[in-house]
């Protein structure tokens, strides 16, 4: 294919079936891996790979010993694949709904704390307003909030205000402040409040790598040059209180998540006084008209916070 055929024609090569099929062997590895899961013989996996890279004028996989390697332009392609295949599904998701009288879908991504603190009750008493309107709503950590709202994925997204919200606009929505939760016996149970470097001499149990609030712990500790004695990453606020509860470590989270799980687990929950500790969470969108679904959803969000 020459380099100059028009953008038009490239698209027109890549159907749906051909991109199963490239995504299919990216995710297993190897030509027969994927035929095994397409049903079909290897020899026809291998000769539509030839193909599709003969259309798109560019190799995109590498044979070698242990399988197949992506280049730089299978990576991109595979990028693009994965959103292409998830649209496709959601098209027909969401069709399928509207036929059975749904009259809008609002995608949301939101950070773990604001799903556990705020969201069930404001998305409660919007779906009780708004007959026949669905919400599709997906943890991500803050970071992956704002990319996945940028790169479309979803119509609004909820994220701590420590997060680069890049080109998004953004909003207030709901303020919360971190407690540090531990059992009733332990040393600093007794304090009204502590600044994290009077914990740093005890261990911590702290969210996954990516989280807003271990993140905050990381930064504030190296701030202090002092290390953060992390002893696991765990996944969600309820194991943080289970690892606590039976002294694993300190765990920080939200005081409105303590309220919720720590009282039946008789932990202990101490304010942190470091001004990071007070947060804002924030709405974030694309610049530019919501479809009407999501606009009554920001507004709505927006008002619950106020």
């Amino acid at each position: 294919m020459s380099a100059d055929l028009p953008a038009a024609a490239t698209l027109s090569r890549l159907d749906l079936k051909t991109l199963r099929l490239f995504a299919a062997i990216c995710a297993e590895g190897t030509l027969n891996g994927a035929a095994r899961r397409a049903a079909i013989a290897p020899s026809a996996v291998s000769k539509r790979l030839a193909e599709l890279e003969h259309a798109l004028g560019c190799t995109l996989l590498t044979r070698e010993p242990r399988g197949m390697r992506l280049t730089p332009a299978g990576e991109t392609l595979l990028h693009h694949t994965r959103r292409m295949l998830a649209s496709a599904e959601q098209i027909a998701l969401e069709l399928a709904e509207h036929a059975r009288g749904v009259r809008g879908f609002v995608r949301v991504l939101a950070n773990l704390s604001a799903i556990v603190e705020f969201l069930p009750e404001d998305l409660q008493a919007f779906l009780a307003a708004q007959d026949g309107i669905r919400v599709d709503l997906e943890e991500r950590p803050s970071g992956g909030v704002v990319a996945g709202v940028e790169e479309g994925f979803a119509d609004l997204g909820l994220c701590a205000d420590n997060t680069d919200t890049r080109g998004l606009t953004a909003y207030p929505y709901r303020s919360d402040r971190l407690v540090l939760v531990m059992p009733a016996g332990h040393p600093l149970s007794g304090r009204g409040a502590v600044a994290l470097a009077d914990s740093l001499d005890y261990d911590h149990v702290g969210l996954h790598a990516e989280s807003s609030i271990y993140a905050a712990l990381r930064d504030e500790a190296r701030r202090l040059g002092r290390p953060l004695r992390l002893r696991m990453h765990v996944p969600s606020f309820d194991a943080i209180c289970r690892m606590a509860q039976v002294g694993l470590g300190l765990g920080t989270v939200p005081e409105r998540v303590y309220a919720l799980l720590g009282p039946p687990m008789r932990l202990t929950a101490v304010p942190l006084t470091d001004p990071w500790a007070a947060r804002t969470l924030r709405l974030v969108v694309r610049p530019g008209a919501l479809p009407p679904a999501a606009a009554l959803l920001l507004e709505h969000l927006r008002a619950a916070g106020r």
